[in-house]
């Protein structure tokens, strides 16, 4: 919503404040108006504020579910792979070799290792449907899980209530979108996007640092925006350029001014010790900036661990240029994320923070039980793993068996709505809770009929 108060509230002679009256245009650019608005409310479709956040780790590209978290040392060499399994902390699990620090986190997270989808094997589609619970169709491009939470709940003082680091997902192929914006619910509800390395020694942020001047020409500007406000209520419904304003703008003006998030992402002030410990990569530094971003007031962090497929290292092991080999993995993707996820574990738990965070760790489908003569795997939605920690979630725990190829589910098949569903019910959504979309017709936040992963919890 739009949020450009003054510093006195002011309240019109029919009892609705300037506040109410700017939410109320602010809807008139998604298509609902005031009385839909408050249908909605009385339905529960507005959240009250409480202290849940989730982070998102996208792997993209797609981890093969045979190189991570659902080995089969039993199979034909042929399907199991180089590598093998190591013990947990947590009895009865096992994962791969490459992730050492994550096996002693085995008590913090859980496996589901059954999800699967019926659609096309391209990695636009997963993108989608793991980030949104939806498959995009007619034209309808559903809301991110971030720009849910920020449309329920909004943000916290300066925070912005979503972040996505360190860039968005490019090519990966499908040319179709890849489920990272507020969809149908509208920019404003987009995430605040990075949109740089912060491994990078000159790393800073966009819009975060003000002129030098601002001090001397804050008050006038504030003066300004007052008046902006004031001729905004008189003319709002008549003006066009007010239907169009974008709060991005609002966003980065709040942040620019915000010594609290400056702060924040001045990853400098980390010990070098610890910045090491996460791993001075992309991936580990993202993660790093997470938890100070958490610690903030930041609700929602989204970390694409990559962001294309195309000649970079990453989770598309197809085996051959332009894509990554399965060999690729212990020399590179496998510390990458072991040491980045397995700091940002421990740092939230040290801090009391993992109860009431929810670390959700994905891709968007896994790979082909038999290795390819390239000396890869390919596309694979059938079945793969997703592994959940904080927010509730009780550690230790698999949810799922596939078979003994890890090539389709044995029991307990999981949809990517059902992922989607227990993001809501771990940040205290529920899932009948409508959105306003196109036209104004009320949308459920997930799909009738689906249910959070409730073994987990």
């Amino acid at each position: 919503m739009i949020r450009l108060d003054a510093q006195k509230a002011t309240r019109f002679c029919d009892g609705m404040s300037r506040r109410d009256f700017l939410h109320a245009g602010a809807l008139a650019t998604i298509g609902l108006t005031l009385p839909q608005f408050m249908a909605l409310e009385a339905l529960g479709a507005v959240e009250q504020d409480d202290d849940r956040n989730c982070v998102m780790i996208f792997l993209l590209g797609g981890p093969s579910q045979l190189d991570t978290f659902d080995m089969k040392p039993d199979a034909p060499a042929e399907v199991r792979g180089p590598f093998k399994p190591i013990k947990t902390n947590a009895p009865g699990i096992e994962i791969c070799e490459v992730f050492p620090r994550m096996a002693k986190l085995g008590d913090k997270f859980s496996l589901v290792r059954t999800v699967n989808h019926g659609a096309a094997a391209v990695h636009d589609t997963g993108h989608q449907m793991m980030q949104t619970g939806r498959l995009f169709s007619g034209g309808i491009e559903y809301p991110h899980a971030g720009a849910v939470l920020e449309y329920l709940r909004g943000s916290r003082k300066d925070a912005p209530a979503h972040v996505l680091m360190p860039r968005p997902m490019g090519p990966t192929g499908g040319n179709l979108p890849h489920g990272q914006s507020a969809g149908y619910l509208g920019k404003k509800y987009d995430p605040f996007v990075l949109n740089a390395d912060p491994s990078d020694k000159n790393f800073k942020v966009r819009d975060l640092r003000a002129p030098a001047t601002i001090g001397v020409v804050r008050e006038d500007r504030r003066k300004k925006l007052r008046n902006a406000v004031d001729g905004l209520v008189k003319s709002f419904e008549s003006s066009a350029d007010a239907k169009q304003l974008d709060e991005n703008f609002q966003k980065a003006y709040s942040l620019m001014s915000s010594k609290t998030m400056r702060e924040a992402f001045d990853l400098k002030k980390e010990p070098a010790k610890v910045r090491e410990r996460y791993g001075m990569n992309k991936f580990g530094q993202s993660c790093l900036l997470t938890r100070r971003l958490l610690e903030r007031g930041v609700r929602f962090a989204t970390i694409n661990m990559f962001e294309t497929v195309f000649n970079e290292i990453t989770w598309d092991i197809h085996g051959s240029r332009p894509f990554t080999s399965i060999t690729d993995i212990p020399k590179s993707v496998g510390p990458w994320y072991d040491n980045g996820y397995s700091s940002l574990i421990e740092d939230l738990h040290d801090r009391g923070m993992l109860d009431n965070t929810l670390v959700v760790s994905m891709g968007e489908f896994g790979r082909t039980p038999k290795i390819n003569p390239a000396g890869g795997r390919d596309h694979w939605p059938q079945c793969w793993s997703v592994n959940f920690a904080g927010g509730g979630v009780q550690g230790g725990r698999v949810v799922g068996e596939s078979d003994e190829m890890a090539a389709f589910p044995k029991d307990r098949a999981v949809s990517p709505a059902e992922v989607t569903a227990t993001i809501f019910h771990a940040l205290g959504i529920r899932l009948e809770k409508v959105l306003p979309g196109p036209n104004g017709q009320p949308i459920p936040v997930a799909d009738f009929g689906v249910e959070p992963i409730h073994e987990l919890f």
